[in-house]
């Protein structure tokens, strides 16, 4: 059985409410999020919900392994919203461990991994480049005109170039700058340098790759026809998944789901009488 709450079944929070915006600001994450000197923000989705979600679905697949493949027992499990929060800190504890620094937010920009930031194109677009690699790095600063760059001793390694992420970050700019999104996205494609347009949900609703790897699907609608949903993932490969029906209303299985547990019928109605289940 998992439990999953704000702050878990113990500890002096325990019963207290708490729903994903609270998990992620108690788990340090909203801390993150924002412009440096502005007041943090929120991810543009439940954050906190879905990734309590998967870490719970996690711990009953451990548990149910533990108990079918070692002969063990059911167990409960105790899941906090914010600790699942907790758990996508990196190197965040142990760097104010060590060293007393406490990451704040950086915006666009990934704190010690440069150059990997958002950048202005000409036509008023931007783009995402991942040039942080080594190799990747000297590529880059080769499209963009900048061999001085690439070829600084000082700026072959990824700790050099986080101390001088401005100057990198001015000098790939300068270049996007001057050509629109899908100029900088084909030169980048053509030297091996990661690179993406920042996608809406209209981008990626409609994208090539996106409907070759099944992750737009088109699923049965709750109210009749069908409606497109994110595809189910990972696909293994042998059971990939299937989505056979739409979600189910509020209390619309429950009556089968006890008479399958062999409740009698009377006392499900009772049940109902009372208002206990829909």
């Amino acid at each position: 059985m998992l439990r999953l709450s704000g702050f878990g079944q113990t500890g002096p929070r325990a019963r207290e409410p708490g729903f994903a915006a609270v998990a992620e600001a108690f788990g340090g994450l909203r801390h993150l999020n924002g412009e440096p000197g502005r007041p943090p923000v929120r991810p543009g989705v439940s954050l906190g919900d879905t990734v309590a979600g998967l870490h719970g679905a996690l711990g009953v697949l451990l548990a149910l392994y533990a108990r079918d493949a070692r002969g063990g027992q059911g167990q409960m499990i105790d899941l906090a919203l914010y600790e699942a929060m907790f758990n996508l800190s990196e190197s965040l504890l142990p760097e104010y461990d060590a060293f007393g620094a406490v990451r704040g937010p950086a915006g666009g920009a990934l704190p010690g991994i440069t150059p990997s930031n958002a950048y202005r194109c000409a036509d008023g677009q931007a783009v995402l480049v991942a040039g942080n690699g080594d190799s990747i790095f000297r590529r880059l600063m080769a499209v963009i005109g900048r061999p001085d760059l690439g070829d600084d001793p000082a700026l072959a390694g990824n700790d050099g170039r986080s101390r001088r992420a401005a100057e990198l970050d001015a000098a790939i700019e300068a270049w996007t700058i001057r050509h629109p999104l899908e100029q900088v996205l084909a030169l980048l494609r053509d030297a091996d340098v990661p690179a993406s347009r920042i996608y809406t949900i209209a981008d990626l609703a409609h994208d090539p790759h996106y409907a070759s790897r099944g992750n737009v699907e088109r699923i049965p609608a709750m109210g009749g026809g069908t409606i497109a949903a994110p595809g189910i993932v990972p696909k293994l490969s042998q059971t990939p998944g299937l989505v056979r029906h739409a979600a189910p209303r509020l209390g619309e299985h429950t009556r089968a789901v006890l008479a399958d547990a062999g409740v009698p019928a009377e006392r499900i109605a009772q049940l109902v009488a009372q208002g206990v289940i829909a």
